[in-house]
């Protein structure tokens, strides 16, 4: 749209400079000669008059008198003068025009003869100046057309970009985006429509969670109680059939509590995504402040490189947790100081987040497994790294071991595209701390 606008209106305004440009360039160079020509023949009248008025007084015709209608100190065009006597006495003045020329003659009545000319090249470079100039004003009309086109396309595609965005959000089901109004009426329209949906939408999908809760819950109860009955009639009974067919009634009420996990799983997956454009740096000093009094008790630093306008989409909660655990990797495993940076990766503004420490790193049989369940050094129990892989995985990116020694874990993950502004599409909630919800001290991942 942004490129349809602007062609438009730079086609609109060179049309209208050209329609109007041409007549002007031209009338302006008529405008032009004409004036000079006028005024070549005012001079040869004046001068005409002064030749008269000196031979009829018997008074002599100087050079002084001839240099005066000359002219070009004044701003008007340097002139050629000759003036021929009935006696045949000459007198001349000025430059001899060569070439083309404009020639003024008049005859006096006492039979003397003067002769004005001008330079055909000094009046055509004037009147070039003067389409020059027009030219000149036409280029500027086209260049302030051309930033008023750039500034209206901006102006209508910016709003329709982050109502695009607003809508993509609103279809994955992610919280509604703050928009700023356009002050365009139309825009602003859609949007408001588009925010009352999503709040209708928001509601909607509460109360399916709501409900998929509670009936898991509801659900769970019974079968609890269930289960814990027949184990009580298997464990009392000393009949053997009694005991087969409580077995098998045990295993068809466990059967029935996966398909209820499985289809309230299966719903959750079902109500979209949660990716967020997130400022990064917010995400890792709410973990610098969680994790800085374990590091100082530990005699250790934790250190963080993280740009201000860096932003990634990702699901704040799940990246703070990814986070927790690299984190918490590093303070139970490694040595030194621990450092989490940023920068960017590859060419669509994609970004990597490192933590890295000064340890002795991973070992290498440990290494190739390191981000399999059950796979540990043998301080943690194998199920953190996974678990952060697989966070990492829901929202479009990748968990790797970047470097043994000194370890470093990269986390990739998309950017923020280049046409959204992150301080405009961002969630309304706010991040969820998730080490403040687990009691006692963490166990070790790795």
């Amino acid at each position: 749209m942004r490129r349809r606008v602007l062609q438009a209106t730079v086609a609109a305004v060179t049309l209208a400079v050209v329609l109007l440009g041409i007549p002007l360039a031209f009338f302006s160079a008529q405008l032009v000669r004409d004036g000079e020509l006028r005024d070549r023949d005012n001079r040869a009248a004046a001068l005409a008059r002064q030749v008269e008025t000196r031979l009829s007084t018997e008074r002599p015709i100087t050079d002084e008198l001839l240099e005066y209608y000359v002219g070009g100190d004044d701003g008007s065009l340097a002139a050629s003068v000759s003036v021929v006597t009935a006696d045949g006495e000459r007198f001349r003045a000025g430059e001899p025009v060569e070439g083309r020329a404009y020639p003024q003659v008049v005859r006096t009545d006492s039979g003397a003869v003067v002769l004005l000319s001008l330079s055909y090249w000094d009046v055509f470079w004037r009147t070039a100046r003067a389409v020059g100039l027009v030219v000149a004003a036409s280029v500027v009309a086209v260049a302030a057309g051309v930033a008023v086109a750039l500034w209206h396309a901006r102006r209508l595609a910016a709003p329709l970009v982050y109502l695009a965005a607003s809508a993509e959000q609103l279809g994955s089901g992610q919280v509604r985006p703050r928009l700023e109004p356009s002050g365009i009426e139309e825009i602003d329209l859609v949007a408001a429509e588009l925010a009352r949906s999503a709040d209708r939408m928001a509601g909607r999908l509460a109360a399916e969670r709501q409900f998929a809760s509670d009936a898991s819950h509801q659900l769970r109860t019974p079968l609890t109680a269930l289960s814990m009955r027949l184990e009580e009639i298997s464990s009392a009974t000393e009949k053997d059939e009694v005991r087969e067919e409580a077995r098998i009634s045990l295993e068809q009420v466990e059967r029935l509590v996966t398909v209820v996990d499985d289809l309230l799983a299966r719903s959750r997956r079902a109500q979209g995504g949660t990716t967020e454009a997130v400022h990064l740096l917010d995400v890792v000093r709410q973990q610098q402040e969680e994790w800085d009094p374990s590091f100082a008790a530990a005699g250790r630093r934790l250190a963080v490189e993280v740009g201000d306008d860096v932003a990634v989409l990702a699901t704040p909660g799940a990246l703070a947790q990814v986070l927790a655990t690299l984190i918490e990797n590093s303070l139970v495993h490694g040595g030194g100081t621990t450092t989490v940076r940023s920068r960017p990766s590859g060419t669509e503004r994609a970004v990597v987040v490192e933590v890295t420490d000064e340890g002795p790193g991973v070992p290498d049989e440990l290494a190739p497994r390191i981000f399999e369940r059950e796979v540990t050094s043998g301080r943690g129990t194998g199920l953190g790294l996974a678990l952060a892989r697989d966070l990492v995985a829901a929202d479009g990116g990748r968990l790797e071991l970047a470097q043994r020694r000194p370890p470093v874990f990269a986390v990739f993950l998309s950017g923020v595209p280049r046409t959204l502004d992150p301080n405009v599409v961002l969630p309304r909630g706010s991040l969820v701390s998730q080490r403040g919800r687990r009691g006692g001290r963490r166990r070790p991942r790795r």
